[in-house]
């Protein structure tokens, strides 16, 4: 059995969809992954992923309260 070439069986996958209903889908999936990925706090510490970054950033500079100012943004 001859092989196809790759553009020829691509274009018999090809399913025509109204673009309505593609941008509702693919927006709401996307809009609960960045629920879900950045916006809640985790349950274990109650920190979004963006702070917990911060907090271990500051961590490893050595930015704690008992010791003096440091500028961060280096």
């Amino acid at each position: 059995m001859p092989e196809e070439r790759p553009e020829e069986s691509i274009g018999k996958r090809i399913e025509p969809i109204a673009l309505h209903q593609e941008m509702q889908r693919s927006y709401l999936e996307y809009a609960m992954s960045v629920i879900v990925g950045r916006a809640l706090p985790d349950v274990r510490d109650g920190l979004k992923p963006v702070q917990r970054r911060i907090l271990f950033a500051m961590h490893e500079l050595g930015l704690t309260p008992d010791r003096p100012y440091r500028k961060c943004a280096r």
